[in-house]
């Protein structure tokens, strides 16, 4: 890797991390609450007139990209402040925002690392299947239990096309986002049945590259286009 590329790469996470500590002193000037309660977010967001929406969105942003702020308050809020529709679909501009912008950072600083020393591998190699990292990213977006961010960063890594990956969160992100801006502060999630989804997801995505392995030419492995 030569010098240019390593000035591109810190440049960029220079420029990435000044625009984060700049939404982020905004918003606290602008009078952010500390509790970050939806109740909380939506009378802020209301008071702050045409600007509201753009706010919000802002918190988002910085909530998927840094994590100072937690995604799903702020998605209660919006339903909260600007109602079911509009609500869910500025929650998940400023999601999908933050997603992409965490997806090139890892992209840009990891990326080419990565698949230097797994070139073979079929998630991250060059030509690695777009239909499994796809499917993979769209559940783990169904779940709120995984991380927004790092499923984001870690998909910056892999093989995933942007758009693939742009689909596939605002596709996966789209039921719960719209659940919460819905019923707002009053929508709590059975702890119990989050955690058995996202054991049960954890258990496929992990046991599913195993049993590929071994049976490299089954119809599974053709669908997702894994097989040789």
């Amino acid at each position: 890797m030569n010098r240019s590329h390593w000035v591109f790469r810190l440049s960029f996470l220079a420029i990435v991390a000044l625009v984060m500590a700049a939404t982020w002193l905004v918003l606290r000037q602008l009078g952010m609450p500390a509790s970050l309660s939806p109740a909380a977010i939506s009378d802020w967001l209301n008071q702050q007139g045409m600007s509201g929406p753009l706010l919000l969105m802002l918190m988002m942003i910085l909530g998927v990209v840094v994590g100072p702020i937690p995604t799903l308050p702020i998605s209660a809020a919006s339903g909260l402040a600007f109602g079911m529709f509009e609500g869910t679909a500025i929650a998940v501009a400023g999601a999908l925002m933050g997603a992409m912008i965490a997806f090139y950072l890892a992209r840009v600083l990891g990326r080419e690392v990565v698949q230097r020393k797994l070139e073979d591998n079929p998630v991250f190699s060059v030509n690695g299947s777009q239909r499994f990292l796809f499917i993979a990213v769209l559940l783990t977006r169904l779940i709120p239990l995984f991380s927004f961010a790092l499923i984001s960063y870690a998909a910056g890594v892999t093989a995933i096309r942007a758009w693939r990956f742009a689909l596939a969160s605002v596709v996966g992100m789209l039921p719960m986002t719209f659940v919460f801006a819905g019923l707002g502060h009053s929508f709590e999630l059975n702890p119990l049945l989050t955690v058995v989804a996202a054991v049960v997801i954890l258990v496929i995505m992990s046991t599913l590259p195993w049993y590929l392995s071994r049976r490299p030419h089954s119809r599974i492995a053709r669908w997702l286009h894994l097989s040789a």
